[in-house]
């Protein structure tokens, strides 16, 4: 079997940097607009909700991790056997391609709404796919390394975000709480769920990194406070513009707009939009190295820059397809996304707890 677990160590830091900071990054583009426009002031709750039930999942897998030094891979193999663990490492490989479908098309309009106005938008996001070709090809290790790079700019970032926007915010605007219907909210929050899926990330880095006591603390904790700032945004958010936070595209472009400041020296917080998008392409990217991962298993074959370019060219093609067509991507993903996001995110984590953690005699 191909070794490929040569330059794929990650430390328990890193794991919470990432659940921290590409948590709450890839969170933080078009969701807190499209919950406004589907549950109104009662987008907290939902996004609660879903972090609520993605913490149990995390907690649920890293104690698991205490409890094992085997890989995800390994205790399927250990389990069912190697075809039934590469099949399974397949089904996650699509998995991974298919929620990085809604995050790549999102930082397009990003990059064309807050950076680019006046040019087309596939011609100056093409260059993404030459930096996620490249990205797509690198270990566990090197993921780690630009954790320790993301985490300080992300909190710089959404500290800044924060304080420039907290103190024109009416508050308000959330009351009453749960106006919406609960069958509403209930709605949202589970065609949402794959927004919150997380713990698919960490059944990857299973094995690949040193346990220690108390690491499932630290990991869960990290998560709560990813979550906790994607909240603090989206009330932020909601409390700035109030009704008419449906019809404001990017939170992380909109939400300091009124910084009394900026009507003195101009646009000083799209320095923060910049910063803060370095974050979400690893973020983004992120979705791509575990789908090679995946494949460098399944296939049983090292070739990270083949199955790299294979997953960038369905991106792209899906980018062409559906530019333009957000409601429509939107609406599908929706629909259906939540089925294999309750499976590869919930269902089958929870379940890792069944497999076989000895070696077989």
């Amino acid at each position: 079997m191909t070794d490929i677990s040569s330059g794929n160590k990650i430390s328990v830091r890193q794991i919470c940097f990432i659940l921290t900071a590409y948590n709450a990054a890839s969170k933080l583009l078009l969701y807190p607009t499209n919950a406004a426009f589907e549950v109104g002031n009662a987008l907290i709750f939902s996004a609660l909700f879903n972090l609520i039930l993605q913490t149990v999942v995390i907690w649920s897998v890293s104690y698991l991790c205490s409890r094992t030094d085997k890989t995800f891979f390994g205790l399927l193999e250990n389990t069912f056997g190697k075809v039934t663990a590469r099949i399974v490492y397949a089904f996650f490989a699509l998995y991974f391609i298919v929620t990085a479908i809604i995050p790549t098309v999102e930082q397009q309009w990003l990059v064309n709404d807050a950076f680019y106005d006046t040019m087309p938008k596939l011609v100056i996001f093409l260059p993404f796919f030459i930096f996620s070709v490249y990205a797509g090809v690198k270990s566990f290790t090197n993921v780690g390394r630009c954790a320790d790079l993301c985490l300080p700019i992300f909190a710089v970032t959404a500290a800044g975000f924060l304080i420039m926007s907290v103190g024109e915010a009416d508050f308000s605007n959330l009351l009453p709480v749960m106006r919406q219907p609960i069958k509403s909210v209930a709605g949202y929050t589970l065609a949402s769920m794959f927004r919150f899926s997380e713990s698919a990330f960490l059944l990857m880095f299973m094995g690949h990194f040193k346990y220690k006591k108390g690491d499932a603390a630290k990991l869960t904790v990290s998560y709560v406070v990813g979550g906790l700032v994607v909240i603090a945004v989206m009330a932020t958010f909601y409390s700035l513009y109030g009704a008419l936070t449906p019809t404001r595209s990017f939170a992380i472009s909109n939400i300091s707009v009124f910084f009394p400041v900026i009507g003195f020296v101009g646009r000083v917080d799209l320095f923060f939009v910049y910063a803060f998008d370095i974050v979400v392409l690893f973020a983004i990217v992120l979705n791509i190295q575990m789908s090679v991962h995946c494949m460098c298993l399944t296939f049983n074959r090292d070739l990270r820059i083949i199955y790299s370019l294979c997953i960038n060219a369905v991106l792209i093609a899906l980018t062409f397809i559906f530019n333009n067509r957000y409601l429509l991507l939107r609406n599908a993903i929706g629909r259906w996304l939540w089925i294999p996001a309750l499976l590869f995110a919930y269902i089958i984590p929870l379940l890792c707890w069944a497999l076989r953690r000895r070696d077989r005699k």
